[in-house]
């Protein structure tokens, strides 16, 4: 494996046994994050099929696994049997994070409940990724990302005004849920280093994306607003808005008084800054669509490029529509490393983004590529660490346990 993030030294949570029920997104996300960082995260799939998340993709090229399985081990079980379950309670009793992302009460169908594998192992930290959470009236409804961001009011505000609510083109509410369940996770672990106890984290799909909504209920219930579809831009804050250029579009963000002023002296356009009309950020939300026009105009006169060079030297925030093409070929990006490339024996170098945040003295890195096959490390995992025998293991895959 080719990952130009590798590190000689081990990650910051290097030592820590992570155990990944979670399927899909949401709680594989977590896993990943932590898996990054060092963990050694242990995978449990359902014999065969595996997790679902190895089908999607585009078709012949079912690539989401690739970045969601990376540094993990891959085991099966079957969790609706006795012994499936019982495998599954060998492996937790050893590890210090569990995290599912199943609907609540699974695990306790399973025998499986957090009290009872807390009360084996008192360390562990439970991670429980969902709709709606454990608790409340609607804990045990089913609940995919897109309804927590519906519920969490991130998709009313997307999108134009006079158009349905739109959608981001990646799964944003289970991303954000996976983010806030592994800085929980993060936030157990250290309270653990002075109780010596685990706790249970307990992460939701739509808290996780209300989180991220500013002064929305604020601004509903103290100022009497209710923010909705504003398509490219937020009223009030101009100019600063995606602007046609004579080849594509261009993102400006120049809505700060000293930054206008800086844009107005790029444009040639210096008396803009002193019209009472622009003068200042309210008077610039005031008049939102003039101002946006006379930008518009300016811009579509200059290519993407140029205007590229224009807002660089003059100070003033903007940058193009970044497509995967473009990020393979910028500067930025090859300086930071923030794309890798991994030496994979399928799809040959596979690139896909880095480790994230940047450490300086424990770095995150991708050590390993996703398992290629469900349960590839079964030998390693429960032989190794369990001490099955390989007629054991034989006779649990026979009867399609593992």
């Amino acid at each position: 494996m080719n990952a130009t993030s590798g590190s000689p030294q081990p990650g910051s949570l290097h030592g820590v046994r992570v155990v990944e029920m979670g399927q899909l997104i949401a709680g594989p996300f977590c896993g990943q994050l932590l898996g990054d960082f060092g963990a050694d995260v242990i995978k449990i799939e359902p014999p065969g099929t595996g997790d679902a998340l190895r089908q999607w993709g585009q078709p012949g090229y079912p690539l989401f696994w690739e970045v969601l399985g990376r540094n993990k081990r891959s085991v099966t079980a079957n969790l609706r049997t006795d012994e499936g379950q019982g495998l599954a309670r060998q492996l937790i009793a050893g590890a210090d994070i569990l995290i599912e992302n199943f609907r609540p009460g699974t695990l306790e169908q399973w025998g499986l409940s957090p009290a009872d594998l807390m009360a084996e192992n008192p360390r562990l930290i439970v991670v429980r990724v969902s709709g709606y959470g454990q608790t409340g009236p609607y804990a045990g409804r089913a609940g995919f990302g897109g309804i927590g961001e519906a519920m969490g009011g991130w998709r009313r505000i997307v999108g134009d005004p006079d158009r349905p609510p739109a959608r981001m083109g990646v799964s944003i509410g289970d991303s954000l849920a996976a983010t806030f369940a592994c800085l929980g996770a993060l936030a157990a672990l250290e309270a653990r280093h002075r109780t010596g106890k685990g706790q249970l984290v307990d992460s939701s799909l739509y808290e996780a994306v209300l989180h991220v909504m500013e002064s929305l209920v604020p601004d509903y219930a103290i100022g009497n607003f209710t923010r909705e579809r504003s398509g490219s831009i937020l009223p009030g804050v101009a100019p600063s808005n995606v602007y046609p250029t004579a080849d594509g579009f261009y993102l400006i963000a120049a809505n700060q008084d000293s930054v206008f002023r800086r844009l107005c002296s790029a444009m040639g356009r210096s008396d803009l800054a002193d019209d009472p009309r622009y003068a200042t950020h309210i008077a610039r939300g005031n008049h939102q669509k003039e101002l946006d026009e006379i930008v518009a105009a300016w811009t579509s006169t200059l290519t993407t490029d140029a205007l590229e060079h224009l807002m660089a030297e003059a100070g003033v925030p903007a940058g193009k529509m970044y497509t995967p093409a473009d990020m393979l070929a910028d500067p930025q990006f090859k300086a930071r490393q923030s794309l890798i490339e991994i030496d994979h024996p399928r799809w040959g170098k596979l690139p896909m983004q880095n480790a994230f945040p940047k450490l300086s003295a424990t770095p995150g890195s991708v050590r390993r590529p996703a398992p290629a096959l469900p349960g590839q490390d079964n030998l390693a995992v429960y032989g190794a660490d369990l001490g099955l025998s390989a007629g054991e293991l034989a006779s649990l895959q026979q009867r399609g346990i593992i």
